[in-house]
């Protein structure tokens, strides 16, 4: 092993036991490494304290053409990517590893500001109703998977690993776990509540038999846990049935959450507790698609406006 992949290895380590980081964020961390390690082995460096500006810089630029052989890199992604690489760089001078830290200077590429994508009432009305047009079990269970997305702006990871214990049907409520393993409760709407009852008295039984017992949720037909990947079929199956045109996915349905809220009168930091955010300016951004929507609105109904 290179003092390069050791020195990941012992990141990696610090990353998920000292800062708690999320098992999906941690995975992309680490395959954002494996290219950065890549990247410089092809290079002959093995040890970070060969690494100079011009090397991170480097790597930077084949980010975005696709120079490493690797897919090329949207700013976002490869901001993420960077980001990754500048902790790595902080850690090593941390520990003594680096007399400097070489990837200082570089500043991750400025992604182009785009508003999240939402549905409108109407439409996630459609997306809803669409979702329990399946007979049986799996109807019950699709629609309570939807109506717990939008009800409660829950992340795909979050539905997914939530246990039976988790919903409080009594007090309306159930707890997510979240990025960093930070749990909060959520209120669960009328029409959720409604939902996730029909799923767990009548479906989730009947699916569970076919499995070996497990405590999440949502089941496959198989009775083991539904995974990340099945449950955004769910959400694609019922957006075509619906007929909508545009792409729906999961975190529409959190968008729309946070989105439908404050165009309701909610105070952002309200929305940014139940969206479990860390950072209010996180949440900010669904106030932008509000001011858009007024914008609209005013344009078409003020005589003063054009």
């Amino acid at each position: 092993m290179s003092p390069l992949d050791e020195l990941v290895g012992e990141y990696l380590t610090h990353l998920r036991i000292e800062r708690g980081m999320a098992t999906n964020t941690l995975s992309a961390y680490r395959r954002d490494l494996a290219r950065y390690r890549d990247f410089l082995a092809r290079r002959g460096i093995e040890d970070l304290r060969g690494v100079r500006e011009t090397d991170v810089t480097g790597f930077l630029a084949a980010l975005r053409d696709g120079g490493d052989d690797g897919a090329p890199l949207a700013a976002s992604s490869a901001g993420r990517v960077v980001s990754a690489v500048r902790g790595l760089h902080r850690f090593a001078v941390r520990e003594g590893r680096v007399g400097g830290d070489a990837a200082h200077g570089v500043r991750p590429p400025s992604p182009r500001k785009t508003l999240p994508h939402t549905l409108d009432v109407a439409q996630v009305e459609a997306l809803l109703a669409a979702a329990g047009a399946t007979e049986g079990a799996v109807g019950l269970r699709d629609r309570a998977l939807l109506e717990l997305l939008y009800g409660t702006g829950a992340r795909i990871s979050e539905a997914v690993t939530a246990s039976v214990d988790d919903v409080d049907l009594e007090s309306m409520s159930v707890t997510l776990l979240g990025k960093g393993s930070k749990t909060r409760v959520v209120p669960l709407g009328s029409f959720a509540a409604r939902a996730m009852e029909a799923y767990l008295v009548r479906a989730r039984p009947l699916l569970a038999a076919k499995g070996r017992g497990t405590p999440r949720v949502f089941l496959n037909t198989l009775g083991r846990p539904l995974s990340r990947q099945s449950a955004w079929a769910v959400v694609q199956g019922a957006s075509a049935r619906a007929g909508l045109t545009e792409h729906v996915s999961p975190h529409t349905l959190r968008h729309s959450f946070a989105t439908h809220l404050l165009q309701g009168g909610a105070d952002v930091r309200v929305v940014q507790e139940l969206l479990g955010h860390a950072s209010v300016a996180t949440t900010q951004i669904y106030t932008h698609v509000t001011i858009e929507a007024m914008r609209e609105t005013y344009a078409m109904a003020h005589p003063r406006a054009r």
